[in-house]
Order: structure tokens, then C-alpha cells, then sequence
């Protein structure tokens, strides 16, 4: 049964009759310089199909060897994530047919991962959430269809598709959550913040750049709902490959919606996969879910177990760095900011951002400033991640230090955050073409203030007889005349003194 979006349920009356019930399930690629069962380059944006071999393509005689270095990378996850680490585990055939899939199986892990029995904490409204992870498990991606001539790029009415097998072989790590059970209006936030935290410690290890832009980083949101009262689980529908932490929230927030709609008018929920849209923010079916027995798992019987030694295991437990929280604490007493603060910070996505800024030479406040403020409300209206806008943190620092340095005001600082987030150039470059340098010259200032008190001489002799108040009207002048380019301190300063 399909649900318009006129018919769907409002989140709050969906959630007086619903408690729902959430999984995430997040695929990470790791940033090996090789794929997971051969010596193949993983880099970024290459050609279609230059980066493949008979192994990756799953050519007739080719055997595979797994990547020592993924190995490594997927322990380092699991006992972050507080996982038990398998002392002996072996690879799958997940069979299925998917164009961009070579070799018509995926090798992964099914009932034997590498990790298992973990948990991640969040904080969201001042209460700390503990998110169950089943298990994190390895695996290798699937190449990349892209379908030409239709409206929506997708496979239904396209004229065509091409696949790239590039990306096909490069290793996976599919972290898994036990099922998720948070007061209900707070479950697209939770489900935000695990995928944000989650982000963060994959960063902080080091294993991956996370970028969802990339999809390097990517999120199926499973999500069911129970009536009020009810113990068991409701049928779930998979919101697959949702790339951007906004869009989790959002997905999980429509599928809440749209569940309710169809229960509430006597439907059932079909268990399938579903599309998200990132236009308009719903969820259309992509295809019917497969149980895991239709996967005909059985032992790939080309590699050998993995048996990673107890010696090993704690010898890269010493490896890993200070938590998300811890580190986040620590930021935070830095930069001496709340608990509030930081989360304001965390929940705009900007806590790297403004670290690299001020990494770059900008104060901790400047760097909070424009990345919480300015930058986190053009990302906003651009309905992207700040993460994601074409503005790196050397060049906000750049903007920073020509405010300190008296050569931009705030206001010229905005104009030249525009022109880089347009592609002008960098801060320097941005100034130089529209001409933004703050007027710093006395005499040039002083001219324009001349100009403004003789048009203005009825305010210029409220001026003089100590209505301070009134050197406003003078300074707008005055900035207008240059293009808002003075120092309206210094102007108000001048003014006084040519009036006194």
C-alpha cells in the first residue's frame, strides 16, 4: 500500500498510537590503497573500469588473498565499538544477482564476523542513549550503475546503464545495531547523533575519510512500528544508502510518518527496500526483501579463517585513540565552552571543521563562530552537511585573520565567505576581485565623512550640541558611500572628532 505525502500521519499523532522501532545498518569503505581481496587501487574519481583485474571482476580461475591492512582496520573498529573480537572467523558467499556486482555473490560475513556484542554511547537532549551493536563484520562493495536518460536516475525509465566496477572489491566494514527502542520523538535525533558518532570514531581511528558525500560512508535505516502497549516487533521496511547525516534524520522521520499512515488506515507494511529522495525528503519502494536464508550463505571456499592471535588483538587495542566524548570533553575545556555549547557544535557537524581552523591559526571562538553561525546556515539552505560545503578550514582561517588584521569587517568577511562558497577563489583572491578591502585610509574616510555631515547638517549640529546618539545617521552615510568597506568604528571615531 502506497502512502502520498498528503496522507501521511503528523509525527506527533503517529507517535500516540506508535512506538517505533529502529536498526541502522552503516557500511564503511576503509581507506586501504588496495581492495580486500586484491592488489588493485582503491583511489578516488579514476577512470570506469581502469582500476580492475580478473579477481575483482570474478574471471574463471582468479583466486582471492585478503588484505592484511583491512583486517587490522576491522579490529581497530570493533574494539572501539567495545566489541568481542572472533578468535577464529571465516568468510561468505552472499548470493544474489545485482548488474554492478561481477561476480553475481558478495564475499562477506554472515553468521561468523570478525566482531560482534558491542555498543556506542550518544547524548541527545542532555540523556545518553547506549546503541547495541550485533556485530561489525567485513565484506567487499559493489561497482557503481549509473542510469542514463530518465528522469530521476534511477533504473526505471532510463534509456540506459553503465556500470563502473571500480569501486567493486574495496573493502567494507557493515557496522550492524541490535535494534534500537528511544522515546519515540526522539528517534530520528538518535539516529542522527549514532551515525554523527559513529563518524567521528571511524575518523578519530583513522581507517577512513567517512565521507558520505563519497559513499564512503553509508546508512540503511531499518525501521518498524508497534502499537502503544504492544511487545512485538512491527514488519520493517530498509531505507537504503542514505548518504548525509541530515538525510538519516529525515528518513527515519518520513518512514515513522508513513508507517503510521498506512497502519492507521488498515494497511500492512510490506517488508522491502525503499529509496530516499533527498529533493523532497520521502521514500519510494526500490524492491521486495530478501530473508537470509534466499542469500544461500555457505563458506567461500577460496580463502582461509581468519584466527587474529590474542597478542595482536590487544597490541592494536593500545593503538586506539581518545573517544568522540572524551575528546569532545577535552575540546571543550579548551575552547571554554558548555556542555550546551558543544553540542550546538556537534549537532551542525562542525566539530573537525572548526578543530582544522583552528589548526590553521584561527581563535577557537572566531572558528566556532563561523562555522555554527555563517557557514551552518548556508548549509542549511543548501540542505547539505557543513561538512560538505566547497570552503575548507585553512580558508576560513584565512577570513579570520583578515578580520583581525583590520582589513575586512564582518560584513565584508560574509561577502568574501560567498564568493569562495562560489567558487571565486580563496579569501585573497575573493578581496582583490570585488574590491573588499576595508577603506583604511584617514583621508579617504575623512572626505566621505565631509560629504555626509554637509548633507546631513541638521543631525552634524545635533552632533555638536552632545547628542551622541544621533552619529549614526553620519556613519550610515558614510558606509554606504563606501560600499559598507570602512571600519564603522574608526568612522564613528573620525566623526566625533571632526565635530567636536
Amino acid at each position: 500500500m502506497s502512502v502520498t505525502t498528503e496522507e501521511l500521519l503528523g509525527f506527533d499523532e503517529a507517535l500516540e498510537r506508535y512506538d517505533p522501532v529502529m536498526g541502522l545498518e552503516v557500511h564503511v569503505e576503509l581507506g586501504t590503497s588496495t581492495k580486500m581481496f586484491c592488489s588493485c587501487p582503491t583511489e578516488f574519481g579514476a577512470e570506469p573500469n581502469t582500476q580492475v583485474c580478473p579477481t575483482c571482476l570474478g574471471l574463471p580461475g582468479s583466486l582471492p588473498v585478503v588484505n592484511g591492512t583491512a583486517v587490522e582496520g576491522a579490529i581497530r573498529i570493533g574494539l572501539a565499538l567495545h566489541c568481542e573480537i572472533a578468535e577464529w572467523c571465516r568468510f561468505a558467499r552472499k548470493n544474489y544477482f545485482y548488474p554492478d556486482m561481477p561476480k553475481n555473490f558478495q564475499t562477506s560475513q554472515y553468521d561468523e564476523p570478525i566482531s560482534y556484542n558491542g555498543y556506542l554511547d550518544v547524548e541527545v537532549e542532555g540523556q545518553t542513549f547506549r546503541i547495541g551493536i550485533e556485530r561489525a563484520h567485513m565484506e567487499e562493495d559493489t561497482g557503481k550503475s549509473t542510469h542514463v536518460g530518465g528522469a530521476t536516475g534511477r533504473i526505471h525509465g532510463a534509456e540506459y546503464s553503465l556500470v563502473d566496477y571500480n569501486r567493486a572489491g574495496i573493502p567494507l566494514i557493515e557496522i550492524v545495531t541490535k535494534p534500537i527502542e528511544v522515546p519515540g520523538h526522539l528517534a530520528p535525533a538518535v539516529a542522527r547523533a549514532y551515525v554523527t558518532e559513529l563518524r567521528e570514531l571511524i575518523r578519530a581511528l583513522g581507517v577512513s575519510e567517512a565521507r558520505m558525500e563519497r559513499g564512503q560512508m553509508r546508512c540503511d535505516v531499518n525501521l518498524s512500528l508497534r502499537p502503544k502497549g504492544e511487545t512485538k516487533f512491527g514488519t520493517r521496511s530498509e531505507t537504503k544508502n542514505v548518504n548525509s547525516l541530515r538525510s538519516v534524520e529525515r528518513a527515519t522521520r518520513f518512514e515513522i510518518q508513513r508507517h503510521a499512515a498506512v497502519l492507521a488506515s488498515g494497511g500492512k507494511i510490506v517488508q522491502e527496500t525503499r529509496h530516499f529522495h533527498e529533493n523532497d525528503g520521502t521514500t519510494t519502494s526500490g524492491r521486495v526483501k530478501e530473508e537470509a536464508e534466499d542469500y544461500r550463505y555457505f563458506p567461500e571456499p577460496d580463502l582461509v579463517p581468519v584466527a587474529p592471535s590474542r597478542e595482536w588483538v590487544e597490541q592494536l587495542r593500545g593503538t586506539l585513540p581518545e573517544s568522540p566524548t572524551v575528546r569532545r570533553r577535552r575540546l571543550a575545556e579548551e575552547w571554554g565552552i558548555s556542555d550546551f555549547d558543544m553540542q550546538t557544535v556537534v549537532n551542525a557537524g562542525a566539530l573537525d571543521a572548526i578543530v582544522a581552523t583552528i589548526d590553521a591559526g584561527a581563535p577557537a571562538d572566531q572558528a566556532r563562530k563561523w562555522w555554527t553561525s555563517e557557514l551552518a546556515r548556508v548549509a542549511n539552505e543548501r540542505g547539505v552537511d557543513v561538512a560538505e560545503l566547497p570552503i575548507a578550514p585553512a580558508q576560513v582561517a584565512r577570513v579570520v585573520a583578515l578580520i583581525a588584521a583590520g582589513e575586512l569587517t564582518d560584513k565584508l568577511a560574509r561577502q568574501v565567505v560567498e564568493g569562495v562558497l562560489a567558487g571565486e577563489g580563496d579569501p585573497d583572491a575573493v578581496v582583490a576581485a570585488r574590491g573588499l578591502k576595508v577603506v583604511s585610509d584617514d583621508s579617504a574616510l575623512l572626505a566621505a565623512i565631509d560629504e555626509a555631515i554637509a548633507a546631513n547638517a541638521a543631525v552634524a549640529e545635533k552632533i555638536r550640541g552632545g547628542n551622541h546618539a544621533a552619529v549614526g545617521v553620519i556613519i550610515g552615510a558614510v558606509m554606504k558611500a563606501t560600499r559598507g568597506q570602512a571600519d564603522a568604528a574608526r568612522v564613528r571615531e573620525l566623526v566625533l572628532g571632526r565635530l567636536s
